[in-house]
């Protein structure tokens, strides 16, 4: 990919914020989406939760990567909180996806990246999943079907449109990886209930690669699982933690507790996921941080 204008939904997150300052850095123009009034020409007006975007803004991109939504992990999950994170998704996409489908046929962007994550495949036990598995039951499952199907406007359109599934993003400075660190450093990190529980992580760097390989890579399409090759349980992130920070990681909360300071949202953090990344190991991208300990010490 030559130096190009690509609009990018979510650019003030963890890691839409990443990926634009890596594309920014190779002399490439990011356009961001903004909800208010455009203050520069590099900024696009959209609202996801109303579906409306400004899509001549989007006319001549070479991709659109759609990252927004309302946190999964921001605060506990009401009703009215978990249609939020619903409609952030799925209208947005659906807004973004109708815009790139309405532009004419040589000013429509090549590719549609969207967001999605490994909430899609639920809870999977010891059983590992890659992205020939089923949708899993239950609210994030739901929201992740529903999420990718928006996109359907750009795909039938003719556009390559992909769906990064990213699992936990292992990063200093936000994410739920980011709650972890002050805890660990503090003395008071520890297992989360019995810490048998899988966890599919992805270091930031590789996570923003990644991204980065799935635009740049033609002929890649539909899902691919954004997660190292080994998911570890949380009892041993919560010994590499230990190791790294050099702190003790002795405390255990029990499950019970989890469910009630958490709600509902307790089941995702209590529940396991053993997801990898198969399509994206078969398209040749190679992890940097293959090992929790490593993607740990690059987060710091």
């Amino acid at each position: 990919m030559e130096h190009a204008r690509i609009a990018v939904a979510g650019a003030s997150g963890l890691i839409g914020g990443a990926l634009a300052r890596s594309l920014t850095a190779e002399g490439h123009t990011v356009l961001r989406l903004v909800r208010r009034a455009p203050r520069s020409a590099d900024e696009i007006r959209w609202d996801p939760e109303r579906g409306t975007v400004d899509a001549a803004g989007l006319a001549g991109c070479y991709a659109v990567v759609n990252l927004a939504g309302a946190g999964v992990g921001d605060r506990r999950w009401t009703d009215a909180y978990k249609e939020r994170i619903r409609a952030s998704r799925v209208r947005g996409t659906t807004a973004l996806a109708e815009a790139v489908a309405g532009l004419p046929e040589d000013a429509r962007p090549r590719v549609f990246l969207n967001g999605s994550a490994i909430g899609y495949y639920g809870e999977t036990g010891d059983r590992a999943v890659d992205e020939s598995a089923p949708p899993g039951e239950g609210f994030l499952p739901e929201v992740c079907v529903a999420w990718e199907a928006a996109a359907a406007p750009a795909r039938e359109a003719g556009v390559r449109t992909v769906f990064a599934r990213t699992g936990l993003v292992v990063a200093g400075g936000g994410g739920a990886w980011g709650r972890l660190f002050p805890l660990f450093r503090a003395g008071l990190g520890g297992r989360l209930g019995d810490g048998r529980q899988y966890w599919s992580y992805i270091a930031l760097h590789d996570e923003v690669a990644a991204l980065r390989h799935l635009l740049d890579t033609d002929g890649l399409s539909g899902p691919f699982n954004l997660t190292a090759p080994e998911p570890v349980t949380n009892r041993e992130v919560t010994e590499a933690m230990g190791r790294v920070l050099h702190r003790p990681a002795v405390f255990a909360v029990p499950a019970p507790v989890l469910r009630t300071v958490l709600g509902e949202m307790a089941g995702d953090v209590l529940g396991s996921a053993r997801v990898v990344p198969a399509r994206l190991l078969e398209s040749g991208f190679r992890f940097a941080f293959p090992q929790v300990e490593g993607a740990i010490r690059a987060a710091l």
